[in-house]
């Protein structure tokens, strides 16, 4: 027979067990998950690329505490304090594009930005905070939040939900996502210096190549589209554009990339309060937030199909005291924060030394034009001084043999040899005047390819190109400027308005010079036609010619433009 009270010894004996048990699994929970923080920690400082360092923080942040989702919202450099970034895990892909738009910041996430410390809630509808989730978003109650920080700065917060069997986050959880968190601020940091390097060797190089290129005598592109172009890219801005300051000291808009641009527009454009002329003044790089909403501040404010830009960065080109022109590169509202990752004096030593490039490529290119005219000059002298009087003194012989003769018809074949050598002397002598008309382009088939080849970067592909008939010889040159403007109008409008995927270019020549841009794209709507073709249909009025638009929703756009040669 058990002594009084040994079965409830024996109860209580079972408890200290389990409990005993219990925070030995607790202990051996918690050295596993502390190494697994350690393995996180190498694993995170061993990736220098700043997009595997955050997603490998967010997977790694929830296999530490459990969490189904986990998601880092990367704050913007802007005043806002908003998010630019923001890299989640555990949520299905398709599940996140048919959510739609990323959080900014806003709510909940809002509240840690504003007041970066760690927060856990039971139940996120419960906190005033909270508005609810978008259409088709999963349910989320549990919730841990904490800042990551860089240098003491706040970089962006990392945000877990839905605890595993529906609990909640713990005292423990916490602590060990704030240690997450502290190595995470290392390794980001150490990401992003990496990043900044190789952004300042991005710009070496350009430097480097644009040199070279300008350098090359047989370099057939026009220099000032190779500047910008390289500018742009490298900046990962959405538009760039070069003004030049004329010997009157008017600035004057040079060259516009990353939208198709009218030339003629150019020459237009009000530019004498602009911004860049502060940059001339000073011979300084000027960074401004706001490129449209400042004052002075936009030269090209004025073109069509300018994207929303947001912030930009203006340099000198030039020497600060002997700048002749003004580099400016944009971003648009929504790639702002590329513009807060730049350091100005990266596009500055590119411009300046872009700017020594060019001058070298001009006193090249006027050594060989000068070379030209030289040979041209001697070419006309030989001409005159030889070529003619010989054909003169032909003609004279014969003139004098026609009046010996005493056969008429023969007297009758002299004198048409005779005004044949004059029509031909005169003939020459309209040559050697034409020696001096120097062109300063190429022929209008290597201008139209070069603006084929331009729009490539906007359309994210090549149009297809093909020429017709004796386009070099019979385009007269006052059409040459309307063609090429009218290319320039076709091939943005579909870049902006077709989404097409193909478009193909026809120039042909015979009676009349034709010009077909046909694409695949939506269609061009009603108040598209009327008010982005109406330059169009008044240069192929200037020019005597016509104009027209086949157009269906659905089945792309085809304009014709002709007009007859003289």
């Amino acid at each position: 027979m058990d002594e009084p009270g040994h079965g409830l010894h024996a109860v209580e004996f079972e408890h200290l067990i389990n409990a005993v048990s219990a925070r030995m699994h607790g202990a051996l929970d918690e050295q596993a998950r502390l190494k697994l923080l350690l393995d996180a920690v190498v694993t995170i400082s061993a990736d220098l690329s700043l997009d595997g360092v955050l997603s490998r923080i967010v997977a790694i942040a929830s296999s530490l505490v459990d969490a189904q989702y986990a998601a880092l919202g990367v704050l913007s450099a802007s005043p806002n304090k908003r998010l630019r970034t923001f890299v989640h895990h555990g949520m299905d892909p398709d599940l996140a594009v048919e959510i739609g738009h990323l959080p900014e910041g806003h709510g909940l996430l809002g509240l840690i930005i504003d007041q970066p410390e760690p927060l856990r809630l039971h139940d996120i509808a419960q906190h005033p905070a909270s508005y609810g989730f978008p259409d088709h978003h999963p349910p989320m109650k549990s919730f841990l939040g904490v800042p990551v920080r860089i240098r003491g700065r706040v970089f962006g917060n990392l945000y877990l939900t839905e605890k595993a069997g529906d609990g909640d986050f713990t005292a423990e959880d916490q602590e060990i996502v704030i240690a997450l968190a502290a190595a995470a601020g290392v390794a980001i940091e150490n990401a992003r210096l990496y990043e900044e390097a190789t952004g300042r060797e991005a710009w070496l190089k350009a430097t480097a190549e644009i040199t070279a290129l300008l350098s090359d005598p047989t370099q057939a592109e026009d220099p000032l589209r190779l500047v910008v172009d390289r500018a742009r890219e490298v900046a990962g801005a959405d538009v760039a554009w070069i003004m030049s300051s004329s010997p009157d000291s008017s600035l004057q808009v040079e060259i516009v990339s990353g939208f198709e641009v009218d030339a003629e527009m150019l020459g237009s454009l009000p530019v004498e309060d602009a911004l860049a002329r502060l940059v001339l003044e000073k011979g300084e790089p000027v960074s401004i937030e706001d490129v449209v909403g400042a004052p002075r501040a936009l030269a090209v404010s004025g073109l069509p199909g300018l994207p929303d830009l947001g912030p930009a960065i203006l340099v000198p080109m030039g020497h600060a005291s002997r700048a002749e022109g003004v580099l400016a590169i944009a971003w648009s509202r929504e790639r702002a924060d590329h513009y807060y990752t730049i350091d100005a004096e990266l596009p500055a030593r590119f411009a300046e030394q872009a700017a020594l490039a060019l001058q070298v490529a001009k006193a090249r290119e006027d050594q060989r034009r000068l070379a030209l005219f030289e040979d041209r000059d001697r070419i006309g002298r030989d001409l005159h001084d030889l070529v003619i009087q010989r054909l003169f003194a032909v003609g004279l012989g014969l003139q004098g043999a026609a009046r010996l003769s005493d056969q008429p018809e023969v007297a009758e074949r002299l004198e048409r040899a005779v005004d044949d050598l004059d029509s031909t002397i005169k003939d020459i002598r309209r040559a050697i005047f034409g020696l001096g008309a120097l062109e300063s382009a190429g022929d209008v088939q290597s201008e139209i390819t070069s603006l084929v080849d331009r729009a490539a970067s906007t359309l994210k592909f090549r149009p297809s190109l093909r020429f017709e008939g004796p386009v070099r010889t019979v385009i007269d040159a006052d059409v040459v400027p309307h063609l090429l403007a009218v290319l320039g109008e076709a091939l943005a409008n579909a870049s902006r308005h077709s989404e097409a995927t193909a478009v193909e270019v026809v120039l042909s020549a015979g009676d009349e010079v034709s010009l077909v841009v046909r694409d695949n794209g939506r269609g061009l709507s009603g108040a598209v036609a009327e008010s982005g073709l109406a330059n169009i249909r008044h240069r192929a009025e200037q020019c005597g010619g016509t104009f027209d638009v086949e157009s269906g929703a659905g089945e792309g756009t085809t304009l014709r433009w002709a007009v007859p040669t003289r």
